[in-house]
């Protein structure tokens, strides 16, 4: 998987949340801040 540099863009992408829906990281474009939390062993 490609790193992303600091400072740029990064590159869409889509995963089930919670409840099992897809979003998309595009789907917050425009907001000042979005912050990503990954959950290991979620089931």
């Amino acid at each position: 998987m490609p790193r992303v540099a600091l400072n740029q863009e990064a590159p869409d992408f889509s995963l089930p949340d919670a409840q099992g829906n897809l979003v998309r990281l595009s789907d917050y474009r425009g907001r000042k801040l979005v912050l990503l939390v990954f959950n290991r062993g979620f089931v």
